[in-house]
């Protein structure tokens, strides 16, 4: 890593032991990964309900004429785009240049941050960035440089988190001070006045979500198309691995800001995917199911119940219009945002069907019994399970009481008993006794937010699959 470059100051700050940082998640990222995700983040802006700050930063300015037509588009929604690189022929005379709002920091060639490839965008409703810089030759190790554009190699991250991005929006700020201190003064004043815009209302992050797959999906396609050129891709798996693997971070990364905007209950998807897999455990599912259960624990809260779309249409639920979707499938929106990766069909169903109860009282589908997936069982009741006990060591530090976990967990698994064979299947409340009495006796779970730049090996194969051996849309044409 190129030291003196942002990415560089911004990795050093979060390095494990510095106070109120969390350490993050690097990866390596191809070229035609970083592609698709600042086209599909930038496109964003397009509709957002504020304008942002963009900052860019281009390895070199040929790289940005080849993106200037369409940085006047993002100009018009934006309130300031500060655009730096090492200066080529025609990169301040392109016409997108010479707008008001648009500023141009023509850094040195020996600048580090020359060699970098960022995208941040900051506003007061939705914040996104893309941080990276290509590996070095050392890096590529003894295959040498990559042959094809779209086999470069990048390692950085990206984010929607929007702490993240205004501190490294303040670190870009810094670096341009160097070159133009009035610009740096009036970057800093536009960031403390978005700053203190923000509110809890922010743009619609399925939406964000759902444009990222779908530009990771192009990405893929366009792979194919090149792949039967006459100049094939040597490792045409490994960048669709690559593509697939983002696709998976991308609603990873909107259940982890999820978490962290509840105050009351920050831990919930980590804790919920550790007692389902578990439970998937106790029950000895195999590991493709469990990896399933783990996946849709992470997820869960993407599709709350109370977020259900309802039109007119029987047991309360809206019906979908489009062919490519069972005719009779209840539309949750976070559900359906997961339903837009065809991979993650089976989780999307998982985490629909949540909210069903034993007895068929439930929604969104009235399903009873084993009509109900046995993953949509284990997951809301681990689910409800976890919330109690999180809801119930709230109160008692709220009122100075001194109840211990151990006992939290016992009384939250006496509710759930209590709605046993009425909204519990009641062969996992005991399957759920057995687990809570192993955690009060010592038993420990792994509780962590996996690595999100990894978390393509929670998907496998069996993620698009039916869940009941027979066609995926033919089940939920039963609800």
């Amino acid at each position: 890593m190129l030291e003196g470059s942002i990415l560089y100051l911004l990795k050093t700050a979060h390095q494990p032991g510095q106070i109120g940082k969390r350490s993050l998640n690097f990866g390596v990222y191809y070229k035609n990964t970083l592609v698709a995700l600042c086209h599909a983040l930038e496109d964003c802006i397009l509709t957002a309900g504020s304008k942002p700050l963009v900052v860019t930063a281009f390895q070199r300015g040929k790289w940005y004429l080849q993106e200037a037509d369409r940085y006047a588009d993002l100009a018009e929604k934006s309130e300031h785009v500060v655009i730096m690189a090492a200066p080529d022929a025609g990169f301040a005379e392109h016409p997108t240049s010479q707008r008001a709002n648009v500023t141009l920091v023509n850094l040195e060639p020996s600048d580090p941050v020359a060699q970098e490839w960022h995208l941040m965008i900051l506003a007061p409703t939705y914040s996104a960035m893309v941080l990276c810089q290509e590996l070095s030759a050392e890096d590529y190790g003894k295959n040498g440089l990559p042959e094809h554009d779209l086999e470069r190699k990048f390692y950085g991250f990206w984010t929607f988190e929007a702490n993240l991005v205004q501190e490294t929006v303040e670190l870009a700020i810094a670096h341009v001070r160097r070159y133009d201190p009035s610009l740096a003064e009036a970057l800093t004043a536009q960031v403390q006045a978005i700053v203190s815009a923000q509110t809890h209302e922010r743009d619609d992050l399925g939406a964000v979500v759902s444009r990222v797959v779908s530009y990771l999906q192009a990405g893929q396609a366009d792979l194919n198309h090149i792949n039967q050129s006459d100049r094939p891709l040597v490792h045409q798996d490994i960048l669709d691995s690559n593509l697939l693997s983002n696709e998976v971070q991308a609603f990873l990364r909107m259940a982890q800001l999820t978490d962290q905007a509840d105050e009351v209950n920050p831990n919930a998807a980590a804790e919920v995917a550790a007692l389902a897999e578990a439970m998937g455990q106790l029950l000895d599912l195999p590991s493709w199911q469990l990896n399933r259960l783990k996946l849709a624990g992470l997820l869960h809260r993407l599709a709350p119940l109370q977020r259900t779309e309802t039109i007119l249409g029987p047991g309360g639920f809206r019906y979908s219009e489009d062919a490519s979707i069972a005719p009779s499938c209840p539309l949750i929106p976070g559900a359906q945002v997961v339903r837009t990766m065809p991979r993650m069909r089976a989780i999307a169903t998982i985490i629909t069907h949540q909210t069903e109860h034993w007895d068929g009282s439930g929604q969104p589908a009235g399903l009873a019994g084993d009509d109900i997936p046995l993953e949509s069982r284990i997951l809301g009741l681990v689910t409800e399970f976890q919330k109690r006990v999180a809801f119930l060591q709230t109160e008692t530090r709220n009122r100075g009481e001194s109840l211990t976990t151990a006992e939290c967990m016992a009384k939250a698994l006496a509710e759930c008993q209590q709605e046993q064979s009425k909204r519990w299947d009641p062969k996992l409340v005991d399957t759920l006794s057995l687990l809570v009495c192993g955690l009060q006796q010592g038993l420990s779970l792994s509780v962590n937010m996996p690595k999100i730049s990894a978390g393509l090996w929670l998907l496998d194969s069996h993620c698009g699959d039916d869940l009941f051996g027979k066609d995926l849309e033919e089940f939920e044409a039963r609800g």
